[in-house]
């Protein structure tokens, strides 16, 4: 029997902090009046297009708050009703393991993580703020990409995999940067799980439109995170209840309510009802920070529609969705809820180190594991990331490659 401790991670939800110039270093210079580090009272907030954001508190990163700082929040812990300022407790320094990809791999090795993806921070705020102007959109996310080449590489020692980005709002200039990103060694991409805004206004990226795109993608066999970000919603939202900010540390129980995980779960509707999953079958697209507790309405809601309207749908749409998406829990949720639902080998791991609303360690999940077995970490743990990027499996058993004999799987 292996000590579950000694399975290989794949930590498919670790963080990067980036510093100020990774939106500005190589910003054009007609775009450079519209992204403005700026200081309000004692404190630097970004303003983009004029408009200061507080979606991060602190866009410098400078000082964060320490690992897992919020864990007895997300856990469900928080007897004494603290709010997530006061969880955090004394701001910590930005650890060297989010700055820069050595320092990383010292401290994965000093946590027993084999490998992982990486994904930038301030990219959670560009397409929100900047969505208005979507030429400026395109230019700050192809500066982060540049940033972030330099600055962390696409991939580190075959052990980080960093998630740089794609806005889709302009199709030709999406398709442009996917074959920069794919030029210089990217294995996996990241896009923003919301409407985009574009010369035609506001649509789903799934809309026909976006084929092009899609096709190249698939084409590549590049894999596809849609990762949580600032919430698309915030406008319908405010019409129930006017913001005094937009941090999302001082969000108040009916906008947490509200808000949900209404966005990821539009836009894997979006995906299978517009028939993006169908026309380009081999796509793969993965959930991360999103949660999973929208996953059975979305089954419900889907099956029901199938009934209703089987001209819509050549395909089943759950099947469609097993085929295609992997989805990370959180990690205080049920891993064996997605595995019902999805499917065995569509679960993933995500600590989302170094953010508080992460794991302090990630081996620290074991205490939350519900049913962990040998074959499920190395399932859940590793290997399922590892068939997302296309990776060689770790589990040594000849069986790795087919269902478990306990298998959930539907």
């Amino acid at each position: 029997m292996v000590d579950l401790n000694d399975i290989p991670i794949f930590d498919a939800d670790t963080h990067m902090y980036e510093t100020p110039d990774a939106l500005t270093k190589f910003l054009p210079e007609k775009f450079a009046p519209a992204v403005q580090f700026v200081q309000v009272g004692k404190r630097t907030r970004i303003a983009i297009l004029n408009k200061i954001t507080e979606f991060i508190p602190n866009p410098t990163f400078e000082k964060v708050a320490a690992p897992g700082a919020h864990e007895k929040f997300y856990s469900g812990q928080n007897v004494e009703g603290l709010t997530l300022r006061e969880m955090q407790g004394t701001a910590i320094e930005a650890p060297p393991a989010s700055r820069e990809p050595r320092a990383r791999i010292a401290e994965i090795d000093r946590q027993g993580v084999d490998a992982a993806l990486v994904y930038p921070t301030l990219a959670n705020l560009v397409e929100h703020s900047a969505a208005e102007d979507p030429e400026l959109t395109v230019a700050m996310i192809h500066a982060l990409n540049q940033w972030m080449l330099e600055t962390w590489g696409f991939t580190h020692e075959n052990r980080l995999f960093m998630t740089p980005v794609i806005t889709c709002a302009l199709v030709d200039e999406a398709r442009r940067e996917l074959e920069y990103l794919i030029d210089n060694g990217a294995k996996v991409v990241l896009i923003k799980p919301a409407p985009v805004n574009g010369y035609k206004g506001w649509r789903s990226p799934a809309l026909p439109e976006f084929d092009p795109f899609w096709k190249d993608v698939e084409d590549a066999g590049m894999p596809v995170v849609l990762h949580a970000s600032q919430p698309p919603l915030d406008e319908y939202v405010n019409k129930w209840e006017p913001p005094s900010t937009n941090n999302f540390m001082t969000m108040s129980s009916f906008r947490w309510l509200a808000l949900g995980h209404r966005e990821i779960s539009d836009m894997l509707g979006s995906l299978i009802c517009h028939g993006t999953l169908t026309r380009f079958p081999k796509l793969r697209i993965a959930s991360v920070e999103n949660g999973s507790a929208w996953i059975h309405p979305l089954f419900h809601d889907l099956a029901d529609l199938n009934k209703k309207m089987p001209q819509n749908f050549p395909e089943d749409p759950l099947e469609v969705f097993r085929r295609n998406v992997w989805v990370s829990p959180f990690w205080e949720g049920s891993v064996a809820d997605v595995v019902e639902t999805v499917g065995w080998d569509k679960v993933m791991f995500g600590s989302d180190y170094p953010h508080p609303e992460g794991l302090t360690e990630p081996k620290g999940f074991y205490k939350y594991a519900e049913g962990m077995n040998e074959r499920r970490a190395y399932d859940f743990m590793g290997d399922n990331a590892r068939r997302f990027l296309g990776l060689p499996l770790r589990n040594p058993s000849p069986d790795a490659a087919q269902a478990p004999a306990d298998s959930l799987s539907v």
